[in-house]
């Protein structure tokens, strides 16, 4: 039998309290802030007293840290993990975001809670390294010259354009991309041209005059 709980008003409520919990923090976070959102307010939305709530997180601190872990568990799967895509096409796949996409949470989660030791200010920081660390890996399956400079170049792009979407409210990753095909391209090395060839498929000889000459 399902084991059932109270909410705060009283309405009976089967398992699933961690998700909906999760669920609220999401809305409300994004919507109005973390600092702005209060534990009441939050079990009020879940529907789940604040010992429930408590029984699933210790602190809101770590609530918090869940919420954004949340966003993306394994730093973009869906453009890293392709195996249809060339290193330098996932490269260029980073900057694909929708224009529905706010402000990076990362980024506002840090901003907001103007502490570096805030369990969720770590793990921004956490991840905003496992992005460099993705894309300078990507950069050296591309055969960048300097991977690591390409790589912290992109993540700075990618943030950059995140911030001044939410800032100017209109759509930047576009011009992103465009810086970012010139950076790669510059920090690609060409690829040799391919040598002329006889009917022989010899490569790389000088055509024979007529006659000798």
């Amino acid at each position: 039998m399902t084991e059932l709980e109270k909410g705060p008003q009283g309405r009976r409520r089967g398992r699933g309290a961690r998700e909906r919990i999760l669920s609220a923090s999401q809305q409300l976070f994004r919507d109005q802030g973390i600092n702005r959102t209060g534990m009441d307010q939050l079990c009020a939305a879940a529907q789940v007293s604040k010992r429930t709530a408590y029984q699933h997180f210790t602190s809101k601190d770590e609530l918090v840290a869940e919420y954004l872990r949340r966003f993306d568990p394994d730093v973009m799967p869906g453009v890293f993990d392709r195996t249809d895509l060339t290193p330098r096409e996932r490269l260029l796949a980073a900057f694909e975001i929708p224009a529905s996409t706010p402000l990076c949470p990362y980024i506002a989660a840090a901003v907001e809670l103007h502490d570096p030791q805030h369990p969720a200010s770590q793990y921004a920081r956490d991840y905003k390294t496992a992005i460099a660390a993705r894309l300078t890996e990507t950069a050296r399956e591309a055969g960048a010259a300097n991977p690591e400079q390409l790589g912290e170049q992109l993540a700075l792009l990618i943030d950059g354009a995140s911030a001044r979407t939410r800032v100017l409210n209109s759509e930047s990753f576009p011009t992103a991309a465009a810086v970012a095909a010139v950076l790669i391209d510059n920090a690609i090395p060409a690829s040799p041209p391919r040598q002329p060839s006889d009917d022989r498929g010899t490569t790389g000889s000088a055509p024979v005059p007529v006659g000798g000459q």
